[in-house]
């Protein structure tokens, strides 16, 4: 079942014009969110976040808002059956929300890390600073290595953020994440987790990702709205392997927020 344009549909397809701009260009805009104890409401699904993050994409683009209540209302219809859900919309303000389960292996991911691998830098996305249905450069990185995810990198090596996720690392008593001036998208949990760091007065700095910081990090991790944070214990590169803590105690911290 899914949500679109303010109605309940039971189905696994949706019908689209053939010249709808969401289906030729990518011309959609989207976030994805968590829901916590089946509500809208508690902080850490932070609805509020991701209406603001679709209204600033919209507002960028000059497209028609949505009917907020409506889309609220398919979201809660949803909720019931989904604890994770995909909001997307259109140029024109129709609303289409699909739920999906939480990934497999999630716990045992969060808990003993995965394998990523650098990108070329070929893929990196378009429009960073926005979630755009034109997600084909992620998608490709991700699935062309044969890892668990991917890291993009810009025309320098910089690292910048993961496929699906912003990169965190730690070293020198002290949390590291890309800037968002490096063309990164500025995450819903990225920006939680800087204010509540800060908050628990723990240091956070924002400084490019180059060659030379990744390899100082003792722990590397990343996070979005879904699956929280993953540590990441292996990163394939051109020029050899990096390996890092999946368990270091930095991490104890940050995964407190989620038991709030």
């Amino acid at each position: 079942m899914f949500w679109y344009d303010g109605k309940l549909i039971h189905s696994q397809t949706l019908e689209l014009n053939i010249n709808d701009p969401g289906l030729l260009y990518g011309a959609t805009v989207f976030t994805t969110l968590r829901v916590y104890q089946n509500s809208l409401d508690t902080n850490l699904t932070n609805w509020q976040a991701h209406c603001d993050r679709l209204l600033f994409s919209i507002q960028s683009f000059g497209w028609q808002q949505p009917d907020w209540k409506r889309l609220r209302q398919g979201a809660q219809t949803l909720l019931a059956h989904f604890p994770v859900l995909r909001i997307t919309l259109f140029p024109d303000g129709r609303e289409w929300i699909t739920g999906r389960l939480l990934p497999q292996n999630l716990i045992e991911k969060q808990k003993n890390g995965v394998v990523c691998a650098v990108a070329s830098p070929e893929f990196y996305r378009s429009l960073p600073s926005h979630k755009t249905g034109n997600y084909l450069s992620a998608w490709l990185a991700k699935t062309s290595l044969n890892t668990q995810e991917a890291i993009l990198v810009d025309t320098q090596g910089n690292w910048l953020e993961t496929s699906t996720g912003n990169l965190w690392g730690w070293y020198d008593r002290s949390w590291y994440t890309p800037p968002i001036k490096a063309g990164i998208l500025p995450g819903i949990l990225r920006s939680q987790l800087i204010n509540w760091l800060q908050n628990q007065q723990q240091p956070v700095r924002e400084e490019i990702w180059s060659i030379e910081l990744v390899q100082k990090f003792e722990a590397i991790a990343y996070t979005n709205s879904v699956v929280e944070i993953i540590p990441v214990h292996t990163v394939h590169q051109p020029s050899g392997s990096l390996q890092y803590n999946p368990y270091h105690q930095s991490f104890q911290l940050i995964k407190e927020l989620f038991l709030a």
